[in-house]
């Protein structure tokens, strides 16, 4: 056998015990969730803002991030809902690099599996403490799911595991919204299919147990651009791709029908800046169709402290230490610019 088994991990339950989440905290969670899942379901106008680093490498870094987003809620909460983007899970495409937190809870060190799970748990919670932001992050692994599920208000499938049948089922078991992100290829249908099975009831075998779900209602699309077969960044944010996701929804027999634009990745090429054009863009489109308007119901962002991005152990406090991000100052223009839309 190749595996070689290190040692057992404490169960999601046991580490949960052992950090819990703080009851006053978990009434407020209750709260932003409802409020999310109406912005999803049409029952609500505000517009979802999920924004923050591309790897949450670094709890106090993304603490000061999150509370510093707080202030900025409190101006315009009455039109947006922020999202704090706390991702402690990195996919990585060639399986070199920085995984993310629960990983390497210390970037510049050999990976620490359960400080790892601690790391993530703890961060969560301190970011839910300074700031009243429940959080998003990434399922890349659905076993883990349930080390942060008491925690998170948002979760997002990303392209490399939207076609992967484990991650669908897993999600149709959620009570909060999932995001689903179409494929690196491109390929609408197979994120609308994702969307279509999580939103429907299974059973199956998870973490050794025979388990049944009821589907997830709030299951949604988010385009994030796709890579075509020379390596080349198709962006599907513009006009034309919103009407043609519409017009694909409306051909199915989907629940809620949302899509969340992601501003970077494929769609800016990466190339950070271009997020405010992108946003400002899909804003205007918004503002164009009244259809377009009911079905794009958020933007996801990456942005930090600093600009830009530089490598492991490069020492600048709020820095990428993966993609580069927008930096604070204009991340909160941009914030108060999607606020006057």
């Amino acid at each position: 056998m190749s595996f070689e088994f290190i040692k057992k991990l404490p169960t999601p339950d046991e580490i949960r015990e052992q950090f819990p989440f703080p009851a006053d905290l978990a009434h407020l969670k209750a709260q932003r969730d409802q409020e999310i899942r109406d912005v999803i379901s049409g029952k609500s106008d505000k517009f979802l803002v999920i924004i923050g680093p591309c790897s949450a490498d670094n709890e106090d870094a993304v603490c000061d991030y999150a509370a510093r987003l707080a202030k900025v809620n409190e101006k315009v909460k009455d039109k947006l809902i922020l999202i704090p983007r706390i991702y402690t899970n990195k996919p990585r495409t060639t399986g070199e690099g920085y995984k993310g937190i629960i990983h390497q809870p210390d970037p510049e060190k050999k990976p620490d599996f359960l400080a790892g799970l601690i790391a993530m748990r703890k961060m969560h919670i301190h970011a839910v403490e300074v700031s009243g932001l429940t959080a998003a992050d990434e399922m890349l692994y659905p076993e883990n799911w349930g080390y942060v599920s008491d925690i998170l208000s948002y979760v997002a499938i990303g392209a490399r595991s939207v076609e992967d049948q484990q991650h669908r089922i897993v999600v149709s078991g959620f009570d909060v919204p999932a995001g689903m992100k179409n494929p690196t290829s491109g390929n609408l249908t197979v994120m609308l299919n994702s969307v279509y099975a999580s939103q429907h009831p299974h059973s199956f075998i998870y973490r050794g147990y025979e388990v049944k779900t009821n589907g997830n209602e709030y299951a949604h699309t988010v385009l994030r651009g796709a890579t075509n077969k020379h390596g080349s960044s198709l962006p599907n944010y513009h006009y034309e791709d919103l009407n043609l996701l519409l017009k694909l929804y409306n051909e199915r027999d989907l629940k809620n029908p949302a899509a969340l634009i992601d501003a970077n990745h494929s769609n800016s090429n990466k190339e950070y800046e271009q997020q405010i054009r992108i946003v400002k863009e899909v804003m205007h489109s918004r503002k164009l169709n009244k259809d377009i308007h009911n079905l794009v119901k958020g933007v996801m962002i990456e942005s930090y402290l600093e600009e830009g991005c530089q490598k492991v152990g490069g020492g600048v406090y709020g820095k990428s230490i993966t993609d580069p991000c927008l930096g604070w100052e204009a991340s909160e223009r941009l914030i108060y610019d999607i606020a006057e839309y």
